[in-house]
């Protein structure tokens, strides 16, 4: 078994389980969408209690990782490489129209963060990557070493709500006029700098670093294609669950739950966002931004036929 395997409890801890669990009331016969799978720490749950379960993630690390911690489960399992904003294709190529929940567990992965070839953290040099799919062609260092200065001022404010967008903008031109910026340190000391002096709640870079991630992998985009995907795929009586970990992700999940509850589409299980435990927190500080919200379609008489199921694709039988 690799080193990765081995540590795998160290780099991927579900968050919220326990509430994701209550939500979606997993049960012999239903079928959930985990929509961002990861390493299947939430997909691990599921199964446990006997759902089937189709897991998506980009990431074909965190895909292998999760088919060797599920292999117990393969019987009830499939996996799939591709990002949620083709939920309804990847389904529809598994002969799936409709399941009884989805859940979205949002942004970067434990996975990745420890991972410093990836380019997600400043903690150790790295090239400028930041791709969740390492097959797209944009990364991280084309936006930074070539994009202008106006578009990616526009993304420091969008995507990292950063009030230095622009004196951070100046300095990445005026840097990479001399030479590229290859690496996360490097980028991540020229942003520092750019900062007034003084101690800082969080580190300079994270805001930076947040919106770069979100450009490269075109996150805001994909969530709101996603959950609207989700909610069509819904039996009634299914569940939705997002969790997300910055405002601009729990903002669009908000609004969008709120438009579908306003049109009677869904019913708001959670008025506000769930937040993680204070036990929690400290067994898993990872966890401490964490916001939960879930909606449900609303049951409509008896509109589940009583057919038998059909078989699915390597010899699963979908509900």
């Amino acid at each position: 078994m690799s080193e990765a395997v081995r540590a795998e409890g160290r780099w991927h801890r579900p968050v919220l389980l326990a509430e994701v669990v209550s939500f979606l009331a997993p049960a012999p016969g239903k079928l959930i969408v985990d929509a961002t799978c990861g390493t299947g720490g939430h997909a691990q749950a599921l199964l446990s209690r006997g759902a089937t379960v189709i897991g998506l993630d980009q990431d074909p690390q965190a895909l292998a990782l999760a088919q060797e911690r599920l292999a117990p489960f393969q019987d009830r399992l499939q996996l799939l490489q591709g990002n949620f904003r083709r939920l309804r294709e990847l389904l529809s190529s598994l002969g799936i129209r409709e399941v009884d929940g989805v859940l979205f567990d949002l942004g970067v992965s434990s996975l990745q963060l420890d991972t410093p070839a990836r380019g997600f953290s400043f903690r150790q040099p790295a090239p400028l990557d930041m791709r969740m799919d390492p097959s797209q062609p944009l990364t991280a260092h084309e936006i930074v070493n070539r994009w202008p200065e106006w578009e990616i001022v526009r993304i420091l404010r969008e995507y990292g709500e950063e009030r230095y967008a622009g004196r951070i903008a100046r300095a990445i031109v005026r840097a990479r006029s001399k030479a590229p910026i290859r690496s996360t340190t490097e980028l991540a000391r020229l942003v520092a700098r750019c900062y007034p002096p003084g101690r800082h709640h969080i580190h300079p870079a994270t805001r930076t670093f947040q919106a770069l991630r979100i450009a490269v992998n075109d996150e805001l985009a994909a969530l709101e294609e996603g959950l609207e995907q989700a909610r069509e795929l819904l039996r009634p009586g299914g569940v939705v669950c997002a969790i997300s970990f910055h405002s601009l992700e729990d903002r669009i999940v908000k609004h969008r739950f709120r438009e579908w509850a306003a049109a009677g589409e869904v019913e708001l299980l959670t008025k506000k966002p769930l937040r993680p435990s204070p036990a929690e927190v400290a067994e898993n500080p990872r966890a401490r931004s964490a916001k939960l919200r879930a909606a449900r379609v609303p049951e409509v008489g008896s509109l589940r036929a009583n057919c038998p199921p059909a078989p699915g694709p390597l010899g699963l039988t979908w509900p």
